[in-house]
C-alpha cells in the first residue's frame, strides 16, 4: 500500500502546478484609447477574479459539487466511502467522489481525461499537491474560470454572458443555480437545448443549498419560482465587424499561427471606437437615404433584411454597399474602417479587398506627375475633343468625353483638375508620360494591377478605400507616404511585447509639388466638383480632395484630407451596375466623408501647430510655355504672376512668342511620340 502511494505521489509530482492558473482565453483587441473592440482566436473564455463572481454562484457550486470543500485537503474521504457504498449497492457506478480540486486537476492536464483507475489515483495525489500549493480561494478562482459550460464555452464569465447576457457578478440566485446545474452535463442540461431539464437541475441545486444551510427556506422558494429569462447570446459574436476582420487579417500576417491560435494576447490598435461607430452609422444612414431617392431601382437593404433568415451569409449582396477608411496623417495609423453595411450578411471587406475602378480620384496623381515634370497650375491645356493619333498608345478611335458633354477651349491646368475635365487630364497625362504617371501612382500605393494604357489617366484602374486613403495622404504630408497600419503593438498577458510597429515612409513627390497640389485640391473643395463639402455640409477646416465617378454611375468615390486626417469613401453595388442616375461621387460619397471627418475633427484630430509651407517666390510666367515670361509674353497677353516654391521656379525664359521653340521645362523628358516637340504641340492647341 505504501509503495503504491509513493508511486502515485511520484507521478503526481511531475506536474507543474505553477501553470494551473494559465488557461487559454481569447485575444483581446483594444482601440487607441484602451476600449475593448472585440476578441478573437483562442478558447471562448474571459478570466475574472473570484471577487467578480456572484456569491450566489460560489454557494451553488459548492453545494452541488463539493459541500465539504473547506474541510478537506483535496480528497473527501467521507465522499469516497459514501460513493463506494452507493455504487456497490446499485451494482454500477452511479456516484463519483471528485472534489472541486480533483476536477480542477482533471480539467487542467489533458492526459488525465481517461476514465481509468490509474488516472483516478494520479488525480487524487495531484489534488493533494494542489491543496498544498494554492489557497482555497485560488483553487476556486482557477476552477470557475477553467470549467466547461457548453459548446465553445469556458469559464463562468462567458457562461453568464451567453446564457443570461450579464456579468458573472450580476447573477441572481436562480440563475446561479441554473449554471451550477449545467456543470455535470453541459450539453444535456443546457437551457438552450433542454430548458425543462435545466430547471430540474436548478431545483436540485437549490435543495442542496438549503440542506447545507447556505440559503433560507424563503430564498429557496423565491428562486425556485423565479422567472428565468435566457438571453440566447451567441457563444462567438462577430464583434467589431469589418474593422476587427481587418485586424484579424493583419494579426495573422504578423504572427505565426502557433503564436495566435491559443489566444490570450492583447492587440493594441490605432482605431478609435467612437469614430468607428460614427462611421458605421453614417454609411448605413446615408446609403439608406440613397435607396429612397426617386429612380433608385435596386433591392433595398430594408427589403433584404425582411427576407433574410438571420444566419445565412451571401457571397454578394443585392443592395447598395459602401466602404471607407480614415487614417492619421502623422503616423499612417487607421482610425476607422468600414467594409460594408452588415458583417453578418457579408464578410467581404470592401475597404481592403474591393478593387473597384477609382474614376477621377486618380487625376490628382496625373497632375502631380505633370507638375513634377515642369507644368504649372497656370499652364494652358486645351479642353477639346481628342484627335485620332493624338494620344500615344491609345486606340485611334478612343475619344472620351467630359461628363457634361461640353468643351471649353483653352483653360489653365488648375481648372482642368478643379472641374475634372477628362480631355484636359488625358492631354496632361500624355505630355507628362504614361510611364511616369504609372510610376507615381505605384509609389503612392495604388495601381499595382494597372494596365499600361492611357485610359489610366481618367481612372481605368482598381483600388480600395484603404489604398486610396493612403495615396491621398501624400498631399497633406508634403509628398511623404506613410505605410497604413492597424496594429500598433501586441503583447502577451504578462505585458511582454511580441510586436511593435515601426513607422515606414517614403517620398512620393517633392514638398513643392505637394504644396501646389494642395492649392489646387483646395479649390476643388471650394469651387469645384466637391464644393458641397463647404456649401451643404458646412465643413470649414482647411481641406482638399477629389470626387470620382465611373462610367454609367457604377462607382461613386470621394477622397480628401485635412492637415491631420485623410479619408476615402466608396459607394456602389457588389455586382457593378448603375447605382442611380446622376449618382456622382459628390452626391453619394461626400455626405459620408463629411460626417466622418467632422467627427474626427471634433475628437481632436487636428494639427498640433500651423503648417510650415515651403518658401515661395513671386514670378512672372507664361501660360503657354510654363517658363519665365518675357516682354513678348506680356504683349501677347499670356503672361501672369504666380507664387511658386523656389524649387519649382523655371530657370529659362519663354521663347514661344519670338518665332523660337522654347526648350522643355527643366528635367522634362517628353514621351516618345510622332511629330515635333512638346511646345510645338502646345502651340498647335492655339492654331
Amino acid at each position: 500500500m505504501a509503495s503504491t502511494l509513493a508511486y502515485y505521489s511520484h507521478l503526481a509530482g511531475q506536474y507543474d502546478l505553477s501553470k494551473l492558473g494559465e488557461m487559454p482565453e481569447r485575444t483581446v483587441v483594444l482601440d487607441a484609447t484602451g476600449e475593448i473592440l472585440g476578441r478573437m482566436h483562442g478558447e471562448n473564455r474571459i478570466v475574472v477574479p473570484l471577487s467578480q463572481v456572484s456569491p450566489f454562484f460560489i454557494k451553488a457550486l459548492l453545494a452541488r459539487e463539493d459541500a465539504r470543500f473547506y474541510n478537506h485537503s483535496g480528497i473527501d474521504y467521507k465522499g469516497v466511502i459514501r460513493a463506494a457504498v452507493r455504487n456497490i449497492k446499485d451494482g454500477k457506478v452511479v456516484q463519483g467522489a471528485s472534489t472541486i480540486t480533483m476536477q480542477l486537476a482533471r480539467n487542467s492536464y489533458p492526459d488525465l481525461n481517461d476514465r481509468s483507475f490509474h488516472r483516478k489515483l494520479v488525480e487524487m495525489m495531484l489534488a493533494r499537491r494542489i491543496e498544498r500549493y494554492w489557497t482555497k480561494e485560488q483553487i476556486l478562482e482557477h476552477y470557475v474560470n477553467r470549467i466547461f459550460f457548453g459548446t465553445n464555452l469556458y469559464g463562468i464569465q462567458r457562461a453568464s454572458q451567453v446564457y443570461f447576457g450579464k456579468h458573472a457578478s450580476q447573477l441572481n440566485l436562480s440563475e446561479a443555480a441554473v449554471i451550477a446545474g449545467i456543470i455535470r452535463s453541459p450539453v444535456r442540461f443546457s437551457p438552450f437545448r433542454n430548458f425543462d431539464s435545466s430547471l430540474k437541475e436548478r431545483d436540485d441545486v437549490l435543495k442542496r443549498m438549503l440542506l447545507t444551510k447556505v440559503i433560507t427556506q424563503e430564498e429557496e422558494l423565491a428562486a425556485r419560482y423565479a422567472d428565468i429569462a435566457v438571453s440566447a447570446q451567441p457563444a462567438f459574436q462577430s464583434q467589431g465587424g469589418y474593422a476587427l476582420d481587418a485586424v484579424r487579417r493583419d494579426l495573422d500576417r504578423i504572427l505565426e499561427e502557433s503564436e495566435t491560435e491559443d489566444g490570450g494576447l492583447i492587440v493594441y490598435t490605432t482605431l478609435n471606437q467612437e469614430l468607428q461607430t460614427l462611421a458605421e452609422n453614417s454609411v448605413e444612414t446615408r446609403l439608406a437615404a440613397v435607396e429612397k431617392l426617386p429612380g433608385y431601382k435596386h433591392i433595398t437593404k430594408a427589403f433584404f433584411d425582411s427576407t433574410w433568415n438571420g444566419t445565412q451569409e451571401v457571397p454578394s449582396t443585392p443592395y447598395l454597399q459602401g466602404a471607407m477608411a480614415i487614417l492619421d496623417n502623422e503616423t499612417g495609423g487607421l482610425l476607422a474602417l468600414v467594409g460594408g453595411r452588415d458583417y453578418r450578411q457579408s464578410k467581404y471587406n470592401r475597404a481592403i479587398q474591393g478593387q473597384r475602378q477609382i474614376g477621377s480620384t486618380v487625376k490628382p496623381f496625373v497632375y502631380a506627375t505633370a507638375i513634377a515634370s515642369g507644368f504649372l497650375p497656370g499652364t494652358y491645356i486645351d479642353d477639346a475633343p481628342i484627335q485620332p493619333g493624338e494620344i500615344e498608345g491609345a486606340d485611334p478611335k478612343w475619344s472620351p468625353q467630359n461628363s457634361d458633354g461640353k468643351f471649353s477651349g483653352q483653360q489653365t491646368l488648375m481648372t482642368g483638375l478643379v472641374q475634372s475635365r477628362n480631355t484636359m487630364t488625358i492631354r496632361v497625362g500624355n505630355y507628362a508620360g504614361l510611364d511616369r504617371v504609372l510610376h507615381l501612382i505605384g509609389d503612392a500605393g495604388i495601381g499595382d494591377h494597372a494596365e499600361r494604357t492611357p485610359q489610366v489617366f481618367i481612372g481605368n484602374l482598381g483600388g480600395t478605400p484603404r489604398d486610396l486613403t493612403s495615396a491621398f495622404s501624400i498631399f497633406p504630408n508634403d509628398g511623404i507616404r506613410r505605410r497604413p497600419f492597424l496594429i500598433d503593438k501586441i503583447t502577451d498577458k504578462a505585458g511582454n511585447i511580441l510586436y511593435s510597429t515601426s513607422l515606414l515612409e517614403s517620398d512620393v513627390v517633392s514638398p513643392g509639388v505637394a504644396h501646389l497640389m494642395r492649392r489646387i485640391l483646395g479649390q476643388v473643395m471650394d469651387r469645384g466638383t466637391a464644393a458641397s463639402v463647404r456649401s451643404e455640409h458646412k465643413f470649414k477646416e482647411p481641406a482638399g480632395g477629389k470626387t470620382g465617378t465611373t462610367n454609367d454611375y457604377k462607382d461613386a468615390w470621394f477622397a480628401g484630407y485635412t492637415d491631420r486626417v485623410t479619408c476615402a469613401v466608396w459607394v456602389g453595388l457588389d455586382k457593378p451596375q448603375t447605382i442611380v442616375d446622376q449618382g456622382y461621387g459628390s452626391r453619394l460619397a461626400i455626405p459620408i466623408w463629411a460626417d466622418v471627418v467632422k467627427k474626427a475633427t471634433d475628437l481632436g484630430y487636428i494639427p498640433a501647430g500651423q503648417r510650415v509651407e515651403p518658401q515661395l517666390g513671386t514670378v512672372q510666367l507664361c501660360h503657354l510655355s510654363s517658363q519665365l515670361a518675357t516682354p513678348a509674353c506680356h504683349a501677347s497677353g499670356t503672361a501672369y504672376e504666380e507664387q511658386l516654391p523656389f524649387d519649382l521656379v523655371p530657370q529659362g525664359y519663354c521663347g514661344a512668342h519670338q518665332g523660337v521653340i522654347a526648350g522643355p521645362p527643366p528635367g522634362f523628358e517628353p514621351p516618345r511620340a510622332r511629330g515635333s516637340g512638346f511646345f510645338n504641340r502646345i502651340r498647335s492647341w492655339f492654331d
